[in-house]
């Protein structure tokens, strides 16, 4: 049996998922998640899990963030992004955070069903966008500061206004991990404290 883990915060949207991914194999079977939180959950209470399917825009906790955790947490287990936000900067941020995938909501069934496939086979899925048009977008803020990738990780939940606590067990890390991550950005941004990186932050706009 395949089993897929599907995390969309739309009824609809995630039913439509689960009814294009089940024409892949008879033994498909796809389970859902509404957000971060419950898919977490899921994950931890099943080590059987074969994909996860996540959307960027969740209620919770941003997707971009998500794939972090995941990556951290659950490394076996590979992610295909399914988004409406297919800009080239938001796929190549995704596939640098740890996905696997990455298929546009404006895509036909197939084309995530291939996706899928692909993913599952081992491979990487990749949209065709045409990175050489529009202009140049502004570096992260991890780039622009020199974060490393696992500070990145910190800063992302950092921005969400999780606790160093939250951010510990979303992580995994010890809470004092968490402390020396959350000084060597304080370093970085050149500031003393929480408040002043998320204006930072904000200063050097959302993208991280």
């Amino acid at each position: 049996m395949t089993k897929i883990l599907i995390v969309e915060d739309h009824a609809l949207v995630r039913e439509a998922l689960a009814q294009t991914l089940s024409r892949l194999a008879p033994d498909m079977s796809c389970v859902e998640a509404s957000g971060a939180d419950e898919a977490l959950a899921r994950l931890e209470g099943d080590d059987d899990w074969d994909l996860v399917v996540v959307d960027l825009m969740l209620p919770d906790m941003n997707g971009f963030s998500l794939l972090g955790v995941l990556a951290k947490r659950f490394p076996d287990v590979p992610a295909v992004v399914v988004s409406a936000m297919d800009d080239p900067s938001s796929v190549r941020r995704a596939i640098k955070g740890g996905a696997s995938g990455f298929v546009s909501k404006a895509s036909s069934g197939e084309v995530l069903c291939d996706a899928v496939r692909t993913v599952l086979d081992g491979g990487v899925y990749l949209p065709d966008v045409d990175h050489a048009a529009g202009k140049r977008a502004a570096a992260p803020v991890n780039e622009r500061f020199g974060l490393t990738p696992a500070q990145t990780r910190v800063m992302e939940l950092l921005a969400q206004g999780k606790t160093n606590r939250e951010i510990a067990d979303l992580l995994g890390l010890s809470e004092g991990t968490v402390k020396v991550h959350m000084s060597a950005i304080f370093r970085a941004l050149k500031v003393s404290n929480r408040a002043q990186a998320l204006v930072v932050i904000s200063r050097h706009g959302t993208r991280l």
